[in-house]
């Protein structure tokens, strides 16, 4: 397949290139398009056969279910049986932006979109490009993260193109991803909201909004043997080529531990990375260092991960070695990404 590369700029959006890529959606076609969290792999998520084909694209188990993608929140009403009240007021707080929410689902979404569940999880990003091709597409593109599945998701369209050139129909090329984390999602089909997957948008933000909000158990474990019921919740995701392990303890312990783990792993010949914060970064005397950002900004340490992961493949890095992140606030986030990236594999100091 001849996949078309276009540039857009979300400040002048070139209307005939975004009515192109509505056509492709439209027409049972793939197109993988910027958005605030991640780049997506857009397909119409009302034609079961489109979800058939972001399924094969991406290499994705088909029980894993896809996020619908909005532009307007009217729409929520042809695709869930009823909006909810909870909803209404999250959407009011949050919507447009990273937040996607999980509601029971209406005759017109296909259980191949919801990977078999009578769920639907939404979304309605704030990002302009993203917007505008949504509606070109008709109003509901189906989209999960444009990457091979169990891979680093991209934050940039060069990682889209490595991953998905000759897959897929057109590939919208919209600079670098502002956030770097997938978004958030919240069960709203039980009686008490549940978090399933944390991202900006935290959970003390939704207890602002809804009091009451449980945490799914597996965010941060790593025994997860239930069916999904939102992306990335069961199976190894966000993942380098590379062994990962993330050693969590005592700031100077940590860096004593990673340094003997990097100095052991260099005497077996493998190129090591090591995954360190700007407060640390100067401690660690061997292999390639990668700093991620100040603990004081986890905003930027969110926006870097992706990108760090994917610079180590890039750099065909066989072992890294990460600090470990609060698991509070977006740092909760952080984490469970890097739980998933690591196979759960990590060292207490």
């Amino acid at each position: 397949m001849d996949t078309k590369i276009i540039k857009i700029d979300e400040e002048n959006i070139d209307e005939a290139l975004i009515s192109q890529a509505g056509k492709i959606i439209k027409n049972g076609g793939l197109v993988a398009f910027p958005t605030e969290t991640v780049y997506g792999l857009g397909g119409d998520a009302l034609n079961r056969e489109s979800s058939k084909k972001i399924y094969a694209a991406k290499g994705r188990p088909s029980d894993n279910p896809l996020i619908v993608h909005i532009a307007d929140i009217n729409d929520m009403d042809a695709i869930v049986l009823k909006v909810k009240e909870n909803a209404l007021k999250l959407a009011e707080r949050f919507w447009p932006g990273p937040l996607t929410m999980i509601l029971k689902k209406s005759d017109r979404v296909p259980l191949e979109t919801t990977g078999g569940l009578d769920s639907v999880a939404i979304r309605m990003p704030v990002h302009k490009t993203a917007a505008a091709f949504i509606k070109a597409a008709g109003g509901y593109v189906a989209a999960p993260s444009a990457n091979i599945s169990g891979k680093p998701s991209p934050t940039s369209a060069k990682y889209v193109i490595q991953d998905m050139d000759g897959r897929i129909d057109m590939i919208i090329d919209g600079g670098d991803s502002g956030i770097g984390l997938e978004s958030t999602i919240v069960d709203l089909t039980g009686d008490i909201p549940v978090l399933l997957r944390p991202g900006y948008i935290t959970v003390e933000q939704l207890r602002e909004v809804l009091g009451n909000v449980d945490v799914d158990k597996t965010i941060l474990d790593g025994d997860c043997k239930e069916r999904p019921k939102a992306p990335g919740m069961k199976y190894r995701h966000y993942a380098p080529k590379g062994e990962l392990t993330i050693v969590e303890g005592q700031a100077l312990a940590v860096v004593e531990k990673i340094n003997e783990l990097t100095h052991e792993a260099e005497r077996k010949n493998k190129k090591v990375c090591v995954i360190a914060t700007d407060e640390n970064a100067d401690s660690y005397e061997a292999g390639v260092i990668k700093s991620i950002g100040s603990r004081n900004d986890e905003d930027i340490i969110a926006h870097r991960l992706y990108t760090i992961l994917r610079e180590c493949d890039d750099e065909n890095i066989d072992v890294i070695y990460s600090e470990s992140f609060d698991s509070a606030g977006i740092g909760q986030a952080i984490m469970n990404r890097l739980l998933k990236a690591a196979g759960h594999h990590m060292i207490h100091i």
